[in-house]
């Protein structure tokens, strides 16, 4: 640890004692006092010690002092120490883990339905809010896709992918096509390109145009136009999440203004910061806690969330995690969604 920090400065009793105050502030939600210290058990300090070691923990930065209170809180510099140096995890017990991989198993033969399951468990567990993103197909090929007429000249593109996955995508298209011509143009495109990956699609069918255009008749220009919106459509490749357990947040104090909730709701509804969060975890290996301002986004500074990817194949294809407070339980938040992942992992792989 670098001695700018001041966390080589902590000695034994400073850290015994940072430890017991970030441990009493995320059971009671209330800035801990010298006193409240004093009386712990195991502690065979004067209240004047505690005291003038409170006051070199902030001077530190690891604690605050709110007006409102004499006590002290931690700041997140000092839930970053307890996390990284102080903290022991509390492991699942059997009956939980169990628990877990039956809730998964139900939902076992649909990944959405298996996504959704995984989220709600978090939620359930942790009493907060469960996020888990659809898993990402690094190898997706084609088998088979077929277009359905809609209503003002929209066209509903179904798609199977690796043989079982089902994927929809709406056409808005400049014309009318007819069943005949639609069932005509999927015809070709199967013939074309199935079995291909879904990533060298889009690029052998711009090869197509730019060789073979003169070439082409109707129908072909027609099929490789309808299979460029497939794989333009927006919700190709774009990593998508579902939500539990948001309101779980209105039960912690620090969270529960209204002014807060509406910023924080409308962040989930947006996505775009949790997506940004997430999509750093799919990079990282292990378990990732992000700690208030360490997400680096200013609507998540009184929150934490611990994530952690999950894979398919031995590949990394999504990551799941818990949004809470930064007074969470990190000793069993962690090991919660540890367990998670490794279960859901599990649970797609024995679709495989």
């Amino acid at each position: 640890m670098s001695p700018e920090t001041g966390e080589d400065q902590l000695n034994e009793r400073a850290q015994q004692l940072l430890k017991r105050l970030v441990e009493n502030y995320i059971r009671d939600g209330q800035p801990v006092g010298s006193r409240t210290l004093s009386r712990d058990v195991g502690l065979t300090l004067s209240a004047a010690t505690i005291r003038n070691v409170m006051s070199d923990l902030e001077a530190l930065g690891f604690v605050s002092s709110p007006h409102t209170s004499a006590g002290r809180i931690p700041t997140d510099k000092g839930y970053r120490f307890f996390v990284d140096t102080l903290l022991r995890y509390e492991p699942l017990d059997d009956a939980r883990v169990v628990q877990i991989q039956a809730h998964l198993g139900e939902h076992i033969d649909n990944p959405k339905a298996l996504v959704a399951a995984a989220s709600r468990m978090l939620s359930s567990v942790t009493r907060m809010a469960g996020v888990v993103t659809l898993p990402r197909q690094s190898h997706a090929s084609l088998s088979q896709i077929e277009f359905i007429p809609l209503s003002d000249n929209r066209v509903l593109a179904v798609m199977i992918v690796n043989g079982r996955e089902v994927q929809n995508r709406i056409l808005q298209l400049e014309r009318r096509y007819s069943a005949d011509e639609l069932r005509r143009a999927s015809n070709y495109l199967n013939q074309e390109l199935a079995g291909r990956e879904l990533s060298t699609i889009r690029d052998r069918l711009v090869s197509q145009l730019k060789e073979t255009r003169e070439t082409l008749n109707q129908l072909m220009l027609d099929a490789i136009m309808l299979a460029q919106q497939v794989v333009d459509a927006p919700v190709a490749g774009k990593m998508e999440y579902v939500m539990a357990g948001e309101t779980n947040l209105m039960d912690f104090a620090e969270l529960s203004s209204v002014e807060k909730l509406r910023r924080l709701f409308d962040a989930f509804t947006q996505q775009r910061d949790i997506l940004n969060l997430l999509d750093h975890s799919l990079k990282a290996d292990g378990v990732q806690i992000f700690i208030g301002h360490e997400s680096g986004h200013t609507i998540l500074d009184d929150c934490s969330i611990v994530t952690a990817p999950y894979t398919l194949d031995k590949e990394v294809v999504g990551v799941l995690g818990v949004i809470g407070p930064t007074r969470m339980a990190y000793e069993r938040v962690i090991p919660i969604v540890d367990i998670t992942a490794k279960l859901l992992g599990s649970a797609l792989n024995q679709r495989s």
